[in-house]
């Protein structure tokens, strides 16, 4: 089998099953709410199955909210905080580095200080505090007068720390929406959906929202309006915060999530905080107050401001990023901004320094390449990349990763080091139940169900790795650690027109448990392709004969796609909308392209009779695979035309594709096999320069005065002595 074949069975495509009840349902959804056919089919696909189900996912009604004080200790929590405000308390909101946790302490802290309470806040450092609530900042802020201690993204763990606390007349009211341990820190209240106890009907909410449900418990306590008008004016002023700090956690977006997102963007996209106008300028390298006026998208979120809010816990400090947020000061804020793209950049050159690095481990060590769990260590990783790259290297393994850095312990390395961990899995296996039952051997744990931090000392990691990795063998499956691309729905290339592109929009915003929908198309062909950006990207025309659409295949070049003009082919992408001078066209964004399964077994078909026949099988002479001397000189005349356009190299299937399209194509009728007996000959011949290697082949020019005598060609006098007579 061709190397280019093997790679076609490398990733599953798995496409959602639509049966006969879908598409009626989806019928009927899509007749009483006007909407595309095909986009109906996709809300019932997500779940959404009755028009009330879809149209509330569409409408995005603020109704749908649910009442914060549903949510256990609630009342317990605004009980205490109005005490320490109207008391004049020193309250410290105390948060987690990152994105969420960043948006979680501005949010608070902004609402808080318009109520005139006597508010700070604290973020540790990821370096040399480490993760969550610790005993020696809990002292350092007792000492400095705080009376209470709000946490916010972070505290659920903090079992120990609360009771300290206790004893230096400081309370704790924590706010947290991290997987739970079965004993909860003894605060004034505790506050997270995710407590077993907790009726919260939505569970999703990232730490920035549990906050955002705490102001607006507060406000409709303090200012009695109804629910639902506070929620307006709580968004009005905070959803931006919270929506990025939803995105950039990767909270599923969807019930409140969707909501609370939606507002966001829309409050985003009027710019009226100087913080963000000033990061997003920044970005854009604009150093003006004029706003940005790209449009406000999960994925901007996500692959823009979110990195770069986050590149301050992880190089600099996240206070600086909090400060952004705070300031009104906008000559202050885009200083900020600018530093925030500087450290940025600076943990994008750390993050390749260490994958190189982490990828060379790996692959030396065979016992680590069969593990179903990898785990990396080093003494000189930045801690505050480390969850980076095990992302990259779960992705492109598709395995659960930690790593490990014992990064800023003693020079000489001693067994009781404590490196700090951070690890990413995959469906199949939660990350935090994997690390319980290996509770014994870390000094602390927590986070999400596919995403998690440790820490460990140098002595128990062997131990550590061993046993998360006999907890992966049973939980994991080697169905659950093959690389899948997950597919909405199979669609006719009819279906790909501009006015689907925009039917599209009403499902945005789109994010985790509401993805860019993914499609398939099949037995399309291929009516161009080119390499764009110096080859690193791939611009595809792919048509059914009637009408073409544009198809951009990010990160992979012509070469690597396997694919040649006029190969029928299987498509699986997103839609966009490409926008150029004015104009506006639907563009395909693929995710994976490979020959269409009729075409994957003609192919192999192909091979397989080639490799039977110069193994010495017999062939019928009507098959014309025994090439005439008017063959040998098409391909010789071509070979020479394309080593004088610069190019020597290219693979088999590609050469046949550029013989059957060149314009003297018609002096010659070549298949496969045949192209492969001419290249065969060649090399026995010297009659042209070349290298095979598999599947591709690298020519060069041979000059010579002699005429090539094909008489003379052992291969050719073994193939007519194979051809069958009757």
């Amino acid at each position: 089998m061709s190397e280019y074949l093997k790679k076609q069975k490398e990733k599953r495509w798995i496409t959602k099953n639509v049966s006969h009840d879908d598409r009626t349902a989806a019928s009927a959804i899509a007749a009483e709410l006007s909407i595309h056919p095909t986009v109906a089919e996709l809300l019932v696909s997500r779940g959404y199955r009755t028009t009330q189900d879809a149209r509330a996912f569409l409408s995005m009604e603020n109704e749908m909210l649910c009442d914060p004080f549903d949510m256990k200790d609630m009342q317990k929590a605004i009980d205490r905080i109005e005490q320490a405000v109207v008391g004049g308390e020193r309250i410290t909101i105390y948060g987690d580095y990152d994105v969420d946790g960043v948006t979680a302490v501005s949010t608070l802290y902004l609402y808080l200080h318009s109520l005139g309470a006597e508010v700070s806040y604290y973020i540790p450092n990821r370096t040399t505090d480490g993760y969550g609530v610790t005993r020696a900042a809990v002292e350092t802020l007792a000492k400095e007068g705080t009376r209470l201690i709000i946490t916010v993204d972070t505290g659920i763990t903090a079992t120990e720390e609360t009771l300290f606390a206790a004893t230096l007349g400081v309370d704790l009211v924590i706010t947290d929406h991290h997987e739970c341990r079965a004993e909860l820190p003894q605060a004034c209240a505790v506050v997270n959906p995710h407590r077993p106890d907790c009726p919260y009907p939505f569970k999703d909410l990232a730490g920035v929202g549990v906050v955002f449900k705490l102001i607006c418990a507060y406000e409709e306590h303090r200012s009695r309006d109804a629910r639902i008008d506070v929620a307006r004016r709580m968004f009005a002023v905070y959803s931006d915060l919270v929506a990025i700090g939803t995105i950039a956690d990767v909270m599923p977006i969807r019930d409140e999530n969707r909501i609370i997102v939606c507002h966001g963007l829309r409050a985003m996209e009027k710019q009226e905080r100087v913080g963000l106008t000033a990061l997003m300028n920044a970005t854009s390298q604009k150093g003006d107050r004029k706003r940005k006026s790209t449009k406000i998208t999960s994925g901007y979120i996500g692959y823009t401001l979110a990195p770069r809010i986050n590149a301050a816990g992880r190089i600099l400090c996240a206070t600086i990023a909090v400060e952004l947020f705070l300031t009104e000061d906008y000559d202050r804020a885009y200083a900020i901004a600018e530093q925030l793209c500087q450290a940025n950049k600076d943990r994008q050159n750390e993050e390749n320094k260490i994958i190189k690095e982490a990828s060379a481990k790996l692959e030396s060590c065979k016992d680590l390449m069969d593990a179903p769990v990898i785990v990396l260590d080093s003494d000189t990783w930045h801690h505050g990349v480390i969850g980076i790259v095990s992302s990259r290297i779960t992705e492109k393994y598709c395995r659960p990763s930690i790593l490990v850095s014992f990064e800023g312990m003693s020079a000489e390395p001693s067994p009781a080091d404590i490196g700090k961990g951070s690890g990413r899995s995959i469906k199949g296996m939660n990350l935090v139940d994997a690390l319980c039952a290996c509770s014994d051997v870390l000094v602390k744990f927590g986070g999400h169900e596919l995403a998690a931090g440790l820490s460990v000392t140098r002595a128990d990691l062997p131990a550590f790795r061993q046993r998360i990795n006999e907890y992966a063998k049973c939980n994991l499956s080697a169905e659950d650690m093959k690389p899948t691309l997950d597919i909405d729905l199979c669609v006719s290339f009819d279906t790909l027109t501009f006015a689907f592109a925009e039917a599209l929009q009403i499902l945005e915003p789109y994010g985790v448990g509401n993805p860019v929908p993914t499609f398939v198309v099949k037995g399309c062909y291929v009516a161009d392709m080119t390499g764009i950006s110096d080859q690193k990207h791939t611009r595809f025309t792919l048509t059914d004969g009637h009408h073409c659409v544009t198809a951009m295949f990010f990160s992979t070049s012509p070469e690597q796609t396997g694919i040649c003009v006029s190969d029928p082919v299987d498509a699986v992408f997103t839609v966009d909308i490409n926008e150029w001078l004015g104009r506006r066209s639907i563009q395909l964004i693929l995710k994976d392209i490979r020959l269409s399964e009729s075409e994957q077994r003609r192919q192999q078909d192909e091979e397989d009779t080639f490799d039977r026949i110069w193994a010495g099988g017999s062939f019928d002479e009507k098959d014309d695979i025994l090439p005439s001397r008017d063959d040998f000189a098409y391909v010789y005349k071509f070979i020479v035309s394309m080593l004088r356009t610069g190019r020597d190299t290219v693979h088999v299937r590609e050469l046949l594709s550029m013989l059957s399209g060149a314009s003297y194509a018609k002096e010659s009728r070549i298949g496969y096999i045949k192209l492969r007996v001419i290249l065969k000959v060649f090399m026995e011949m010297n009659i042209i320069g070349m290298e095979e290697m598999g599947d591709r082949y690298r020519f060069f020019l041979r000059y010579t005065t002699t005429k090539a005598d094909l008489e003379k060609s052992t291969l050719l006098r073994r193939l007519r002595a194979q051809i069958k007579h009757a």
